[in-house]
């Protein structure tokens, strides 16, 4: 018999901000799913940013292989789908699709008036019909609730694009209603969905609530700011130098004005702090957490009361991370380091063998393995071409891959890719623009950090000669990696099928 799969999905949560990693944040609805569950130490998304993420994540694929490598990305035309999304893989499978909230296709609604909804079949999205997040038969909280959603697009007025200027990031405390703001209407769209009989009884349940925070704005209610007292709120850790330099962030700085300024707004803002203002902004980031973990906490115990997570798989994880301030004062994702790339990714429910209950595992692990695992759990067959693993099979990589292309505005930055593995980190990047000529290129730059001795990532030993043999190690490791996904996918046009991406056991001629 398949399990129902409920997939709880956060925006810009750092790996640690969760109750397992961190003392003092209160997350007790996350907290007892990794009790009963498997929690991925290891896990990173596949690029710092939420669209390419997303689409990584829900399709099973790199960026690069989809061609969605920025916030600027999306496919807009379905016969350019180079597989079947999660949703629509699990429509196929049998299951009733319910989505609530974000997912970030990019859709272009003056091309495609009503554009796909990607195998969910009842779906409500927080915004307008004209955000770009629309999706054919979506209820849209800019249609049902307008008035709610003016009122939290004034409070926000002065946050900036995507909420997230200086203001957004120093946020304030909320004066309207919780269910006025876009994640409050989405969870409330999800508990009516469940309460007033929208759940198929005849089918397994695939329910997908993804939420837009904590992402900035801060701008959260006073009960979940309350859980935080600002003695409690670490400093955050600078490195002992004033500016970044030969890193692939910047080599982005400097091909980027605009991303530049962006900084510079932000850290003129924070040097003109006092430590406690700088502490309220992580407090406000924190309680941000704590509030979707409120709303998930309600969502599951309707499911609870109603039988469904009897027989059930739990997913929960977030796109990306925060900067938060680190590295003098850098706030958002859009690079490498671990604060952006690592991502909380947890299995529960009593779908969970017993003996694997309350466990870690520390195998390398990323977004995409979420399309092989659920579409196993779901009876579906493995697409062969798709690189990800089977989180709740054995098999094991060796390390995990990360691209970065810059932000793509206004243009697409030279790539930076990275392997990384609980011990090392190696980033290699080049210079200057996607669009330059390669000879332009004089050389491929790199970053190499200890991840144990060096978790924040201060100190670059890529130059350095007595990490010579690790550096080509991880090199060889990341090229390898990267031809074999590349060799599968997206198309692999064989007459024999995909027969040849099989394990090899001898005898297949």
């Amino acid at each position: 018999m398949r399990p129902n799969i409920i997939f709880l999905m956060t925006d810009q949560q750092r790996w640690d901000c969760i109750g397992r990693y961190n003392k003092y944040i209160h997350t007790p609805t996350i907290d007892k799913l990794a009790d009963e569950g498997i929690v991925y130490s290891q896990a990173v998304c596949q690029a710092p940013m939420c669209v390419p993420s997303r689409y990584s994540m829900m399709y099973g694929l790199y960026p690069s292989q989809l061609g969605i490598r920025t916030n600027s990305g999306g496919i807009t035309n379905e016969e350019l789908l180079p597989v079947d999304p999660l949703p629509e893989l699990m429509r196929q499978a049998g299951y009733q699709t319910a989505g609530f909230g974000k997912t970030h296709w990019n859709h272009n609604t003056k091309e495609v008036p009503e554009p796909s909804a990607r195998g969910f079949e009842h779906r409500a999205i927080g915004l307008t019909r004209e955000s770009g997040h629309y999706e054919q038969g979506a209820v849209m909280m800019g249609d049902s609730h307008p008035e709610r959603l003016q009122a939290y697009t004034e409070e926000t007025n002065n946050y900036g694009d995507g909420e997230e200027n200086a203001n957004g990031y120093i946020g304030c405390t909320s004066m309207i209603p919780m269910n006025y703001h876009r994640d409050g209407w989405v969870a409330e769209q999800c508990l009516q969905f469940i309460e007033d009989g929208g759940i198929d009884s005849e089918r397994p349940l695939f329910l997908y609530l993804s939420f837009l925070k904590p992402h900035a704005g801060y701008n959260v209610p006073k009960q979940f700011e309350e859980l935080y007292r600002l003695e409690d709120i670490p400093d955050i850790q600078q490195p002992p130098w004033e500016t970044e330099s030969d890193t692939h962030l910047a080599a982005t700085d400097a091909l980027n004005q605009g991303s530049l300024n962006d900084y510079r707004e932000k850290r003129d803002a924070w040097e003109a702090m006092s430590p406690l203002e700088r502490r309220q902004s992580t407090l406000r980031y924190w309680a941000n957490c704590s509030w979707l973990d409120h709303y998930f906490g309600q969502v599951l115990e309707r499911l609870r009361e109603r039988g469904v997570l009897d027989h059930a798989l739990i997913v929960f994880c977030s796109d990306h991370g925060e900067m938060l301030s680190e590295r003098r004062f850098r706030f958002s994702k859009y690079c490498l380091y671990d604060s952006s790339v690592r991502v909380p990714l947890l299995l529960s429910g009593s779908y969970i063998a017993e003996d694997q209950r309350g466990t870690t595992d520390e195998r390398m692990a990323e977004l995409i393995d979420l399309v092989p695992t659920l579409s196993n759990v779901a009876g579906l067959p493995r697409n062969l071409m798709l690189p990800g693993l089977d989180l709740l099979g054995q098999e094991v990589r060796s390390g995990t891959f990360c691209e970065f292309h810059g932000k793509g505005v206004p243009v697409h930055s030279a790539p930076a890719y990275m392997w990384r593995t609980k011990e090392w980190k190696l980033i290699m990047y080049l210079d200057g623009a996607i669009g330059n000529p390669l000879s332009n290129h004089q050389e491929a730059f790199g970053e190499l950090y200890d991840l144990i001795n060096d978790p924040n990532e201060w100190n670059n030993v890529y130059s350095d000669d007595a990490y010579a043999r690790i550096r080509e190690r991880l090199k060889t490791d990341l090229l390898m990696h990267l031809a074999v996904a590349w060799a599968k996918a997206p198309a692999f046009y064989d007459r024999r099928g995909l027969v040849g991406l099989k394990p090899y056991r001898g005898n297949l001629i």
